[in-house]
């Protein structure tokens, strides 16, 4: 048996031990390499293990898995036509080696080690915002309202969600009525709405004429996506982990919703076939105590909540608010927290006595701690330290619901909406009554509130399904500096629609009222108007691909 290389933990692996490991790791002696040729449930297993080894990983891969004296790991390997170039480990095997092995050695962390793609077609925007909300662990990509038009039929019938239980009720002709003449009104408006698009932004020299046809269209979606209802069926890709699939489940299979209670047993079965024993809790005793905690204390919230206003109504007088960005809080003390946050890591002393530091020192001193640290960013992609998230902002924001659908994705914060209705009123875009559209946009929208108006008295969570995206939501959010450089400078950004660029700028000068020295660094908030907003965009696709064909 010939030696080997010894590797930096003072393994051998003799020739045999070689060429068992070569199909599972990309490399046997570097101290750096990728596994292979695994389900996720074994590389699970392993790095559970190693957690709690001293021998290196792939020695614990030899010894304790393809070696193992009862032989687990062989019954579950299938050796392919070339077995010395490729093996295949069989995942329902791997599933029986988990349970006698994994659960030995784990904790729930250990599911963060195995994900899973997932693709949920044909879902309202009510589940897709469910879907999204997950914090993290979960990537979502939902199909664009802004590249795509949503008026095709299928036998017959626009693609919306007919909710069992308002179709049930006798709420289901006016809800389908209403329902369909937003879908008429959104087809019949493409066209002169792209002619209008098109006769008030004419091409610039330089412009492609694909550039120029898809800034179009686009700006053309985003102008008539607010008659799209939440009941519109769209599609969304997934990639997760484990463990953050088993949350999500356990958060669907306890929703009030009927559509999300279905989805939640149709994600099971997606990910039973992917990875079954990191999302097996979601179903279990464990799994259902769970569903009904939250859902009795959504319950008891909801009833205390309810209770309270009735009761205080007497005594707090409603706020008539209709400002889109309120900063309802903010930390009076941040720039003394974010510079005792600065200098910590580089003193030998506690925390308190750097915040002593930072507290006696005057504002310009302070002020050139934090440009420092901020340093010359030259792009966006520039982010400062984690000691900016020692500052901390809570805002209450009213905006169309479209622009929440786009600024819900941001997860690095806290964010909780109320439920979707249309109490708020509606927005409608200028530029609608600018191509004389205004009309038969508002009718539509009309109609749909009245028809919501009618189901909410019998049904409040079903009637959000006919909400159209023009009505506004009211959320409140609360995240720190660092996460508002990024928010507000991705979303400020000229692509981006009018909507949330509104809302990112004035979330941005509110910051900058109360921070203006934190706030200084926020050099690419982008503070100008654009009549394309895809323009500019698509002009860099345009060079990208002149360079790509000049490569060639």
């Amino acid at each position: 048996m010939a030696t080997t290389e010894r590797d930096p933990w003072g393994d051998r692996f003799s020739d045999e031990e070689r060429a068992l490991l070569t199909p599972f790791v990309t490399d046997v002696d570097a101290p750096v390499f990728g596994l292979r040729n695994l389900p996720d449930v074994v590389r699970g297993a392993l790095f559970s293990r190693y957690s709690r080894s001293d021998k290196s990983l792939r020695r614990i891969l030899l010894d304790e898995f393809i070696q193992a004296p009862e032989a687990d790991f062989q019954s579950i390997v299938a050796l392919s036509a070339d077995a010395a170039a490729h093996q295949i480990v069989a995942v329902q095997r791997a599933e029986a080696f988990y349970e006698r092995v994994l659960i030995g050695y784990g904790d729930d962390s250990v599911a963060e080690l195995g994900g899973a793609h997932v693709a949920c077609e044909g879902i309202s925007n009510i589940a897709a915002k469910a879907l999204e909300d997950s914090r993290i662990g979960i990537s979502p990509l939902e199909k664009s309202t802004r590249y795509v038009a949503f008026n095709r039929k299928v036998e017959g019938r626009y693609r919306y969600l007919r909710e069992p239980t308002i179709m049930a009720s006798r709420h289901a002709a006016v809800y389908e009525a209403a329902m369909d003449a937003l879908f008429d009104t959104y087809s019949a408006l493409i066209e002169p709405v792209l002619a209008a698009v098109r006769a008030h932004t004419p091409p610039e020299e330089g412009v492609s004429e694909r550039a120029y046809a898809s800034a179009t269209r686009a700006k053309t979606f985003d102008l008539l996506r607010g008659l799209l209802p939440l009941a519109t069926l769209t599609n969304v890709g997934l990639f997760g982990n484990g463990r953050a699939f088993e949350y999500l489940l356990t958060k669907l299979y306890a929703s009030p919703l009927a559509e999300l209670r279905s989805l939640a047993a149709a994600l099971q079965r997606a990910l039973d076939d992917q990875i079954p024993s990191f999302v097996k809790r979601a179903k279990s005793e464990r799994g259902k105590a769970y569903q009904a905690y939250l859902r009795d204390t959504r319950q008891e919230a909801q009833s205390l909540a309810e209770s309270i206003a009735s009761r205080m109504r007497a005594i707090v007088p409603p706020v008539a608010d209709v400002v889109p960005v309120t900063l309802v809080s903010f930390d009076p003390d941040a720039e003394a927290r974010v510079v005792a946050a600065i200098l910590y890591p580089h003193l030998d002393v506690p925390l308190a006595e750097a915040r002593a530091i930072a507290d006696a020192m005057c504002a310009d001193e302070r002020a050139g701690v934090i440009r420092a640290y901020a340093g010359r960013r030259e792009s966006r992609f520039h982010r400062p330290g984690r000691a900016f998230e020692e500052a901390r902002y809570t805002f209450d924001l009213l905006a169309d619901i479209g622009a929440y659908r786009d600024l819900q994705r941001h997860r690095m914060l806290t964010q909780e909406r109320q439920r979707f209705g249309v109490h708020h009123g509606y927005v409608v875009p200028p530029e609608i009554d600018a191509y004389g559209v205004g009309s038969p946009f508002r009718t539509a929208l009309d109609q749909a509130g009245v028809c919501v108006a009618a189901i909410a008295a019998d049904l409040p969570d079903e009637s959000q399904y006919a909400v159209p995206f023009a009505y506004r939501v009211r959320w409140r959010v609360t995240l720190n500096l660092r996460e508002a450089y990024h928010l507000c400078e991705l979303r400020s950004a000229p692509q981006g629609h009018p909507g949330y660029r509104q809302i990112a700028q004035e979330m941005y000068r509110r910051i900058a009222a109360v921070h203006p020295v934190l706030a200084e660094g926020m050099r690419f908030v982008d503070m100008s108007d654009y009549a394309l907003e895809r323009l500019d965009a698509e002009r860099r696709l345009d060079e990208k691909r002149r360079k790509r064909e000049q490569g060639r």
